[in-house]
């Protein structure tokens, strides 16, 4: 969770709707997912 602290339209949640919320938490993994293993691998 601390990884996902970077992003701040996780931090307050803005959305009305709890699937917008998911939806930009999924984002937000995979955006982590995607820099850790690019930073592993160079």
């Amino acid at each position: 969770m601390s990884w996902l602290s970077g992003y701040r339209r996780l931090s307050t949640r803005y959305e009305r709707h709890p699937r917008d919320y998911l939806a930009f938490l999924g984002l937000a993994t995979a955006l982590c997912c995607y820099k850790r293993v690019l930073h592993l691998t160079t």
